[in-house]
């Protein structure tokens, strides 16, 4: 029994302590966001052309390409990805998207193996902008470019063609469970310079506020830099891990894409970021999403495509795909 006394008394110090980090950290960080804080890569195989089950809207075109025509090739952002591929499938060949290895497989890091002759491709915004300026791609579907990207089309003598096709609304959004269901423009600007710092001072509870960021020169960035006149680093308190965090994407890439019901969007100066509120102009934090092409791109079927997107075939494909026409 003696030798027994310190093994029971070692055992409920151990679950002592894990209960201990589990109801100051491990609880309150579980609570902080539901997960959405986390890099979400989109699951491309959801938005595949030519394939039955694919989340795309379909529409019977009047533009066909045929298999003999120079297809020009797509990519994209992330949050586009509904858009471009839906553009393959209603306007080009079955035969005209292609894999490695015979198959779609998402053993990879961006869930895509696209082959390198397929006319579509999906590199993501850093990388697909990169590869529409150094001619690997025909037309890049994006927000506005970064000023550093559009430094790199500068550096390798690229002139681009920058053409709005579409409106998506740039969004704020917090965990369900928390109180705050909107807030001013100035408080979401004070909120990333380190001004505010809890919810309590924007009315909600007493909770330090942690502010995340996104990648340099994803579309979500540019458009905070922008958003922020490029003063995008949180000034934050070390301790706001165990608080409250906001976040800042596209409206359909939240409220379609990685639909997560733990998650809701923010009112910003009184107006929810819906589609009849981008439409109106009442969202304050609207932009244009484009095509980007090198002007010195001479495939002639660039400018048909374009023309058709700017249709009313295009734009109700992009309606239908969950975002706004112009």
């Amino acid at each position: 029994m003696k030798r027994l006394i310190p093994i029971i008394a070692l055992i409920l110090m151990f679950a002592g302590v894990n209960c201990f980090l589990y109801f100051t950290i491990t609880r309150r960080l579980t609570n902080n966001f539901g997960g959405t804080d986390q890099l979400k890569n989109v699951d491309v195989r959801e938005f595949l052309p030519f394939e039955e089950e694919s989340d795309l809207v379909r529409l019977d075109s009047s533009l066909r390409f045929g298999s003999n025509d120079d297809l020009p090739v797509l990519d994209g952002a992330a949050a586009l990805v509904p858009v471009y591929a839906a553009v393959v499938d209603n306007c080009y060949p079955e035969d005209s998207v292609k894999y490695e290895g015979g198959e779609f497989s998402d053993d990879n890091v961006y869930g895509e193996n696209f082959a390198p002759d397929s006319a579509m491709q999906y590199h993501n915004t850093i990388r697909g902008f990169n590869a529409v300026v150094d001619g690997n791609v025909d037309l890049f579907f994006t927000a506005h470019p970064s000023a550093e990207q559009m430094e790199y089309a500068k550096e390798q003598n690229a002139e681009l063609e920058i053409v709005p096709v579409g409106r998506e609304a740039f969004v704020f959004f917090v965990n369900s469970k928390n109180t705050i269901d909107g807030l001013t423009a100035d408080q979401i600007r004070a909120i990333y310079r380190g001004e505010i710092k809890n919810w309590k001072d924007v009315g909600g509870s007493n909770r330090l506020i942690n502010p995340l960021t996104r990648i340099k020169s994803s579309g979500s960035q540019t458009m905070m830099e922008h958003f922020m006149n490029a003063e995008v680093e949180p000034h934050r308190s070390p301790l706001s891990i165990f608080g409250g965090a906001i976040g800042y994407s596209f409206r359909y890439y939240i409220s379609g894409m990685v639909a997560d019901e733990n998650v809701k969007m923010l009112s910003v100066n009184g107006v929810f970021p819906d589609k009849e509120n981008i439409k109106n102009g009442s969202y304050p934090i609207s932009a244009c999403f484009y095509v980007v092409y090198r002007k010195d791109n001479d495939n002639e079927n660039i400018p048909k495509l374009l023309d058709w997107l700017l249709s009313a075939e295009g734009q109700k494909l992009i309606e239908e795909s969950g975002y706004v026409g112009l």
